[in-house]
């Protein structure tokens, strides 16, 4: 079942309460999005380990309820 766009952002509040995040529907299908993700809590964290963090914070929907996210990281002051 796809996965609406409010419920990705809602995913990643919880996970990461300072975060700015900006979802863009890539296709009209609920099924492709783009991310930007902007914490705090990435300070000193690579690439990796922030779409770790991003990933882990999506609970498993990654790959099933979410078929595709384009995903930019970024970490604020």
């Amino acid at each position: 079942m796809p996965m609406p766009a409010h419920e990705i952002e809602a995913l990643l509040k919880a996970a990461f309460p300072d975060a700015e995040v900006a979802i863009e529907a890539l296709a009209n299908d609920n099924d492709h999005f783009k991310a930007v993700v902007t914490s705090a809590a990435f300070q000193g964290k690579s690439r990796v380990q922030q779409h770790q963090m991003v990933y882990a914070a999506l609970q498993g929907k990654m790959g099933g309820d979410l078929h595709a996210l384009m995903l930019q990281t970024v970490a604020k002051d």
